[in-house]
């Protein structure tokens, strides 16, 4: 394989995970302000899903066939005026697509450097998650110490995220799964006795309820959408507020508006992957301002389910459909 082409995964045509096929592709050129990195692991995301099955198309400026919206890897070539970064650095970071390659071109801002105690299969589960989770609970919801925060799906790669910047924060968190399996697992970061509560019939509210002494949570960090976000108010305090981020539930809800306004409480939404480049970049500076010294300290840990090779992405998008995976999936590279 020659300089100029690399390997990565491209969507053949919309479909299932079969539709993934390894090729040869144009390796990407760095242009004024912007870095490549040599790409070691990237994350996998439900937005792969979705770019993959034709519902969710790359934003402007993104291969439109090459999935990935994370990844850590090394610095090997950096554009004109660059200074933040230099070649063989070791960088984490967000990408509007591309990821799911030997090499993807990104600006030099949008990428944080990895702590020398993270392997770069540790680094590539961080960005999306823990972005995400910081942005939806202190950028959006303002979550404080001594609030108390409901994380559905807790053992998801942003629910332990979320997790984990609630305990920092000094918040509490009461986590839902599908499974006893992983809220037992999600006590390793900080989810208590008492406040796990297993959902097998989709209510959850009177639980929380209960947990809460019929209070109700301060904060929702809402990854199912769909019905839950109806049992979300049901449960929230008043003036409490929920921020929605994922629909893997649907993208439908019927809400009673009443309890909305009688609670004054808040409803937000947010995504990531959308937002114009400017914004990303402010969001990985965040990220180095805030969960890199954490992630260094070992206060915040990456949370790995498994690890597939770059050929084998089909697998780990079937492994993510499953929905038997704790913490994120990685394709090593």
């Amino acid at each position: 394989m020659g300089a100029s082409l690399m390997k990565a995964v491209v969507i053949s045509r919309f479909g299932g995970p079969e539709v993934l096929e390894l090729r040869e592709v144009a390796r990407p050129v760095v242009q004024r302000g912007e870095i490549r990195v040599r790409v070691r692991a990237t994350g996998v995301n439900r937005a792969d899903l979705l770019q993959r099955a034709g519902a969710y198309p790359a934003p402007p400026g993104a291969p439109k066939d090459i999935p990935g919206l994370e990844f850590a890897g090394e610095v090997d070539a950096v554009g004109e005026d660059v200074t933040e970064v230099e070649v063989g650095a070791r960088v984490m970071g967000l990408c509007g697509g591309g990821s799911y390659a030997e090499a993807v071109v990104v600006p030099a801002r949008a990428v944080a450097r990895i702590p020398a105690g993270l392997s770069f299969t540790e680094a590539a589960a961080v960005p999306e998650a823990f972005i995400t989770a910081w942005d939806a609970l202190v950028d959006r919801a303002a979550l404080a110490a001594g609030e108390t925060v409901l994380i559905p799906a807790v053992g998801s790669g942003v629910g332990l995220a979320g997790l984990q910047i609630a305990a920092a924060i000094g918040a509490r968190a009461i986590g839902t799964a599908r499974t006893a399996d992983k809220l037992d697992r999600a006590r390793a970061f900080g989810l208590a006795d008492g406040d796990d509560i297993v959902v097998t019939h989709g209510g959850f509210a009177p639980e929380v309820l209960q947990a809460t002494g019929g209070r109700g949570v301060d904060v929702v960090l809402e990854l199912v959408g769909g019905d839950y976000v109806a049992e979300d108010l049901a449960c929230l305090a008043e003036k409490g507020r929920i921020v929605l981020v994922g629909l893997m539930a649907g993208h439908r809800a019927e809400i009673d508006l009443g309890q909305l306004l009688r609670k004054r409480a808040q409803l937000t939404g947010t995504m990531l992957r959308s937002r114009p480049v400017e914004e990303k970049i402010a969001a990985v500076q965040k990220l180095v301002r805030h969960i890199v010294p954490l992630l260094a300290r070992g206060s915040l840990k990456p949370v790995v389910d498994r690890t597939f090779p770059l050929a084998s992405a089909g697998e780990a998008h079937a492994h993510m459909a499953s929905n038997g995976s704790f913490g994120k999936i990685v394709l090593t590279v």
